[in-house]
């Protein structure tokens, strides 16, 4: 099961992409209540967005960064049928990718 959900809406000029991703997104500097130890560094470091197998959108990311982030962003001449992908790779090196085609 992929930890990216993936939307898109039709505007007048362009399309507005949405990107959900299920991450802890811990900075390592936090305590687990119970025990009192460190919660480990684990967030991602990158995620990129392909439309149509070219990258449009790098984003360089810490630890400074939410739980389960989300990005909004548009793009222009999109067209039915193209396809936009949305891919993430952390500092633990594990990795996920999710597409989805415009309607």
């Amino acid at each position: 099961m992929t930890t990216i959900k993936l939307r898109s809406q039709k505007l007048a000029n362009d399309t507005e992409i949405k990107v959900l991703i299920s991450h802890p997104m811990e900075n390592g500097r936090n305590r687990d209540p119970i025990s009192g130890e460190l919660i480990p560094a684990h967030f991602i470091q990158e995620l990129t967005i392909q439309h149509n197998g070219q990258e449009v959108l790098s984003v360089d990311m810490g630890g400074s960064m939410s739980k389960n982030p989300f990005f909004s962003f548009r793009l222009k001449n999109l067209q039915s049928g193209d396809l936009i992908k949305a891919s993430w790779i952390d500092n633990w090196q594990q990795t996920d990718s999710a597409e989805h085609r415009i309607e």
